[in-house]
């Protein structure tokens, strides 16, 4: 069938159509259309039939830079993009050219690939000089969806983010090489809802999983010219439709029900979903990189451009920045964060390169006008915000600047939980018990809380856990660019060799030493996130930022999970989860903790500065935390003791309480120490290792 077959009918300003969201909305009889251009002087909804060919509907131009229409018979799974016949000025930062179709940037679905060639550009050899090429051939065609899913379990886990554990994974590679999930649905929406790997989650005990850019993205050109791909996904170009390869049904609007279905799954088994967001930059890139949406509708009003206006402001190193000082970007954000919300079930969002997302004519500014609509918006107020504090500006560094309820990642836990355990540095106690302690010198203002701080020792971007106790350089050969991207300061120790190696005594140091670190972020206070592999010892054989790799080395290994690792790992989850002690919202107060050195007396000062101790005790108070803290009454608060040992010696360390007191010994990095142990007594703790001790029961 001719897709405009039906009839048109444009919008008046009294139809209810002007009321649609942007983009291209069935109402079961048609579709409504609305796109956004104010330089325009054309507008054409490009349809596609089934065997390819183009049918142009001219939009109506209503006003405020507002093009639309509404065609009956307009269906779901219709092909679709526009063209935009307006101004071609790049000096004055105009770039439309109707020979270029364009994506819908407020679409829910796309099917096909972007195919790189001449025809993708806008512009010629010479940046000012217009490509008359027409591009439909090579473009990846928009979708019409149908909106409707009967979800199976409507509510939401709605976990305290207190009591939350994240686990960071990639759809694609968690599941493309799971032995258990079957090959069809490896590396989709559907295999992460598979009840293998829900299995997996709730064995660990994670109550959330982040996923790594899901907005739908395509390859940079010069990725595919090297054989690559833009496999981490930070490259978004449509900001309200799941990414397309993902899918298991297909990719004319079933990727929408398939990403649904993983939520709707994933939730009715108490697990909810973060979605890690790219708005710092889109996947146009630079004034040479390729025309796909808003470059194409409004370049002025999407884009943050230069003072001359040829070149784009760049704070992520991605080659643009969306302007949100523009009413209509901030707009486009909201809506876009609402629907993943609103329709596709999302619980939280992670915000890539966040400083970007503040920034206005006078830098960072914490209350400019994206972050202040989310923080007054009553839908995106019910969900869990997670800034990386940190752009590529000057100003750009903003750890414990983002206002509450905001959470950030913690990149100086990383950094120095790392280095106490791995870099035998002097001088650390006092960093380390702050990072422990829930980072109060970073966080402890303007209402923020001990959730503010998201907790982590690896995440997708550096080593991972196995990586990080086995190689001191990068080795990312695998990227084709002569080991020159990721980062050269990872606070790592290979432990004597580098890589993989036979010896006993290595592998078994640096098997404590995951241990170890892992155990120190599952008993700080703040949020922990686990990396996805982590749990199972995972190897990206030291290339610490395979970002352009899809291939086994970048999936996760099951072949060779590390079963004991897995058992050590879910053990401190479930530590963490059945003591409301671990899962503060106040800060620890004087009377809440107490420091102890390894004779068992209190810190004082000059121990803080003692560069040659390398021993504490963290012993926290259960009769400190309002028993309403719990988890539906069954976990309730108790004393916890956690040793911390990072000297290569052993170590002599005095158990807290008196001689009528037992604690369990439940955890124990070093695997060497009695089952329980006495208030008083001495315990020998080996070098580099950590214990926990959990209340007993009193001796009568």
């Amino acid at each position: 069938m001719n897709p405009v077959q039906g009839g048109l009918g444009p919008l008046k300003p009294n139809d209810p159509g002007l009321t649609q969201p942007f983009g291209v909305h069935w109402d079961g009889r048609g579709s409504s259309v609305r796109v956004y251009s104010t330089v325009a002087k054309g507008i054409d909804l490009c349809l596609f039939d089934d065997g390819g060919v183009e049918h142009q509907v001219p939009l109506e131009n209503m006003n405020g830079g507002n093009w639309g229409a509404w065609i009956a018979g307009l269906d779901p799974g219709t092909h679709y993009g526009f063209r935009v016949d307006g101004p071609w000025d790049p000096d004055q930062g105009h770039r439309c050219n109707p020979k270029k179709l364009l994506m819908d940037p407020w679409g829910r679905a796309f099917d096909g690939w972007l195919k790189w060639d001449e025809s993708t550009q806008d512009h010629t050899g010479n940046v000012r000089e217009r490509n008359d090429l027409n591009n439909a051939n090579v473009m990846p065609r928009s979708v019409v969806i149908d909106p409707v899913y009967r979800w199976r379990f409507p509510g939401r886990p709605n976990h305290r983010l207190r009591d939350s554990v994240i686990y960071e994974l990639h759809v694609k590679g968690f599941t493309a090489t799971h032995p258990d999930v079957p090959k069809p649905l490896r590396g989709t929406y559907a295999g992460l809802a598979h009840p293998a790997v829900i299995d997996h989650f709730k064995r660990l005990g994670v109550t959330a999983i982040e996923l790594l850019p899901v907005h739908q993205y395509y390859d940079d050109g010069f990725l595919v010219r090297k054989g690559l791909t833009q496999y981490w996904g930070y490259n978004s170009v449509g900001f309200f439709a799941p990414h397309s390869a993902y899918s298991s049904l297909g990719t004319r609007g079933e990727q929408v029900t398939d990403f649904k279905y993983m939520v709707d799954t994933l939730h009715a088994n108490g697990i909810e979903v973060i979605l890690d967001v790219v708005y710092n930059h889109t996947g146009e890139a630079d004034m040479a990189g390729p025309v796909i949406n808003f470059k194409g509708f409004d370049n002025r009003a999407w884009y943050w451009l230069g003072g001359d206006r040829t070149h784009y402001v760049d704070f992520s190193g991605c080659g643009n920045t969306p302007d949100m000082r523009q009413p209509q970007m901030v707009s486009f954000i909201m809506d876009s964060l609402r629907y993943w919300v609103t329709e596709m079930g999302v619980d939280g969002f992670r915000f890539d390169l966040a400083s970007t997302m503040a920034r206005g004519d006078s830098g960072v500014q914490m209350h400019g006008p994206v972050l202040s609509a989310i923080h007054q918006d009553p839908v995106l107020q019910q969900v869990k915000l997670i800034a990386e504090p940190w752009d590529l500006g000057g100003d750009g560094y903003r750890l414990g600047d983002f206002p509450h309820p905001w959470s950030e990642w913690n990149g100086g836990f990383r950094d120095q939980i790392r280095s106490f355990w791995l870099l035998d540095q002097p001088g650390q106690i006092s960093n380390v018990v702050n990072r422990v302690a829930g980072s109060q010198d970073t966080f402890a203002h303007n209402m923020r809380t001990c959730e503010s701080s998201i907790n982590f020792v690896t995440a997708h971007d550096g080593f991972t856990l196995n990586d990080l106790v086995s190689y001191e350089e990068r080795h990312n050969h695998a990227n084709f660019d002569d080991n020159s991207s990721g980062d050269v300061h990872n606070h790592s120790s290979n432990h004597g060799v580098e890589g993989p190696t036979d010896d006993p005594a290595i592998n078994a140091i640096r098997a404590r030493q995951q241990r170890n670190l892992l155990a120190t972020l599952m008993l700080s206070i703040g949020v922990p996130m686990l990396l996805g592999g982590d749990d199972i010892g995972n190897t990206q054989y030291g290339n610490n930022n395979p970002y352009c790799v899809d291939a086994p080395l970048s999936w996760i290994d099951w072949e060779h999970a590390d079963s004991a690792l897995f058992a050590f790992t879910s053990n401190l989850v479930h530590l963490r989860r059945n003591n409301p002690v671990l899962r503060r919202h106040a800060w620890l107060q004087p009377e809440d903790v107490r420091w102890l050195r390894p004779d068992g007396k209190p810190m004082e000062s000059a121990d803080w500065h003692n560069d040659a101790l390398r021993t504490f005790t963290m012993h926290l108070l259960g009769d400190r935390i309002d028993p309403a803290l719990s988890l539906n009454g069954v976990d309730q608060p108790k004393d916890l003791v956690a040793i911390f040992n990072a000297d290569t010696g052993h170590q002599a360390v005095t158990v807290p309480g008196d001689t009528n007191m037992v604690w369990e010994v439940v955890v124990d990095t070093a695997e060497s120490l009695p089952n329980t142990v006495t208030g008083g007594s001495v315990l020998m703790l080996e070098g580099r290792s950590v214990a926990a001790l959990s209340p007993n029961d009193r001796i009568q």
